[in-house]
């Protein structure tokens, strides 16, 4: 148990170490990509025919007339004390706005990988089971399909059907999650659908072709001539061999979807941090877009932490 224990503890620091570079680089490629974008936020926030002192003022209380090293070192700088300023357009403190709008997004991210795990493990491991088979084909097809439909089309054919002619979800808008947990599952559940049908589809075909090929190795030939029934070989063998590669899918996924949401979002009107990137990449708001990529590089760095501790659980050969 302490070896156990002192393996994970490592992989923790070395993790949370690598980690600090990643978000450097991540936040330093996002500030180049918005300088190097056409237009000048300062003449959006100056309004019609503003003059050259006008602009000169807005560029000077926003940092926006010092170098480009000088203006990412400084907001580097604060973000690491936890202040990622301050909108350029409503004003509001970044780290307030992530805060309030961050759990929409959450929600919907975490209902779409719960809805893509319960789904799409069950029939892969009954397509793997059952290789050749009436089912095995209809898995298969229907992850083919779930990979080649765009999910932000799909995401339209449930508002489509499901909201504006059955009326069974809301079409738009979310709920708080602390004030009405039901309401706030039910406005999030045509949301998660479309955002978990490539996730379905995904964990389908690699949790398939990875218990094929375990169940026709050698090593489970051998335990079919000592007698020991299907089911056990399955559940016991297969799945536990696979575990790695179904984890390895799951983190996957959920930085996918994470990232997935700004275009979902946007067809649900939910106001999640996909929504405010969105209208802070329309409106050139710099500290919006750098605070909102910070807090969502924070979570995937999280989200791959959790991921790599588990593999020492699945697997205890795992230290690194």
């Amino acid at each position: 148990m302490p070896d156990k224990l002192s393996t994970r503890v490592r992989l923790l620091r070395d993790r949370l170490l690598q980690a600090v570079p990643v978000l450097v680089v991540a936040t330093f490629i996002v500030f180049a990509l918005l300088h190097l974008t056409p237009g000048d936020p300062a003449i959006a926030l100056a309004g019609e025919a503003p003059t050259p002192a006008h602009l000169a003022e807005i560029r000077q209380f926003y940092g926006l007339d010092q170098p480009f090293i000088g203006q990412y070192g400084l907001w580097l700088w604060n973000a690491a004390h936890a202040d990622l300023g301050r909108s350029m357009f409503s004003g509001e403190p970044v780290v307030t706005t992530i805060v309030h709008d961050l759990p929409y997004t959450l929600l919907v991210v975490a209902y779409a990988l719960l809805l893509s795990i319960a789904i799409g493990v069950p029939l892969g491991v009954a397509a793997a089971a059952r290789e050749g088979s009436a089912l095995d084909v209809a898995v298969t097809s229907l992850s083919s399909a779930g990979v080649a439909v765009p999910y932000f089309w799909f995401a339209m054919i449930l508002v489509s059907i499901f909201a504006l002619q059955l009326g069974w979800f809301p079409a738009t808008g979310a709920v708080p999650f602390s004030q009405d947990p039901v309401g706030a599952l039910r406005s999030a559940t045509l949301p998660s659908i479309a955002l978990s049908s490539f996730g379905m589809a995904e964990i389908m075909r690699q949790l398939r072709a990875a218990l094929v090929e375990v169940l026709s190795s050698p090593y489970v030939r051998t335990l079919r001539a000592k007698g020991l029934s299907s089911r056990s070989i399955l559940w016991k063998h297969g799945l536990r061999n696979v575990g790695i590669t179904v984890l390895t899918v799951i983190g996957l996924l959920f930085n996918r979807m994470l990232g997935a949401t700004v275009v979902v979002e946007a067809v649900f009107a939910i106001p999640g941090i996909g929504s405010d990137i969105a209208q802070a990449a329309v409106n050139k708001d710099y500290p919006m877009i750098q605070g909102a990529v910070f807090a969502l590089a924070l979570i995937v760095i999280a989200a791959n932490l959790l991921i790599d501790i588990l593999y020492t659980v699945l697997d205890p050969r795992v230290t690194r």
